[in-house]
């Protein structure tokens, strides 16, 4: 048989197993990335670019810049675009990987609430390689942002480096929704503080958070079973109030829930975070 035959047969080979095989496992990790970014993460939820008026601005990507002003800080949104000036362009996965799960940047500046590191340390290494890759996959959008002002001292770290992460399997519903709590960052704030800013982990999930925007005021509920919590909800009830941001009465609640991101939540995912939900210790209502 001719041998440039033979060649082109071998390249096609080649290129036909590049495109079923090689490029299927990056499809997966892209299409896990958009599940966690634009779902239970909720990425967009602080990342998104503002409006004056708070709206998001979707053709403006997770190009950062919406300002938290609150008395111990005034922070605002990093780019988190692969822009190289003004956003994540220039940095390598280990350094994002790293930025994400202990909440230090390539210049080994610490990263200040209310990005939530303490949850984030629990993602895992496929799930943070699949936000990695998400992200890298974004529009580069030009956008410089404030630096952040804290008015408290920032810890030294958020703890030792983390090294490994492996997520409960899917089968054990309360492991697996207590991951997902974790990675969603459920409890930052839906979990009471003390006079420092300090989460009352004693507390977990006992509501009563105050949160001021474009909204007016709202506060965060009560997430335990308990008479003043989800102790009278049903399942599809919990579930609705998560994806749609609605009370049992139909009436809708307030931002910052990030209601818009969570009605992507798949309804396995949602029965394993019910299911976590379902197990906390019953708390009353910490709000006023």
């Amino acid at each position: 048989m001719n041998p440039v035959f033979l060649r082109a047969i071998a390249a096609s080979a080649l290129f036909l197993a590049g495109a079923t095989g090689a490029a299927t496992p990056k499809a997966d990790l892209l299409a896990r990335g958009k599940y966690l970014v634009e779902g239970v993460v909720a990425c967009g939820n602080c990342h998104m670019a503002r409006g004056d008026k708070g709206q998001p601005l979707p053709e403006k990507g997770l190009s950062g810049g919406m300002l938290f002003d609150e008395p111990p800080f005034k922070a605002y949104a990093s780019n988190i675009t692969p822009d190289p000036e003004t956003g994540i362009g220039k940095w390598t996965d280990a350094q994002l990987a790293r930025a994400i799960r202990e909440g230090v940047r390539p210049d080994k500046s610490l990263i200040g609430p209310p990005m939530p590191i303490e949850f984030y340390r629990h993602l895992s290494d496929t799930d943070l390689q699949a936000i990695i890759a998400y992200l890298r996959a974004q529009p580069a959008v030009r956008a410089a942002v404030p630096k952040s002002v804290y008015n408290m001292p920032l810890p030294p770290n958020y703890g030792p480096p983390v090294k490994t992460v492996k997520a409960p399997p899917a089968s054990n519903a309360r492991a697996y929704g207590e991951y997902l709590a974790n990675i969603g960052h459920c409890m930052e704030c839906h979990t009471p503080r003390d006079a420092k800013g300090q989460l009352q982990h004693d507390k977990l999930g006992a509501g009563g958070q105050v949160f001021k925007g474009p909204w007016g005021e709202s506060t965060s509920r009560n997430l335990t079973p308990h008479a003043t919590g989800l102790k009278d909800f049903t399942d599809a009830q919990i579930i609705r109030s998560v994806r749609e941001g609605v009370d049992r009465s139909g009436q809708p609640y307030k931002p910052p829930m990030g209601f818009g991101f969570y009605k992507s939540i798949s309804d396995a995912d949602m029965a394993a975070l019910v299911a976590y939900l379902r197990s906390l210790k019953p708390q009353s209502f910490a709000g006023k």
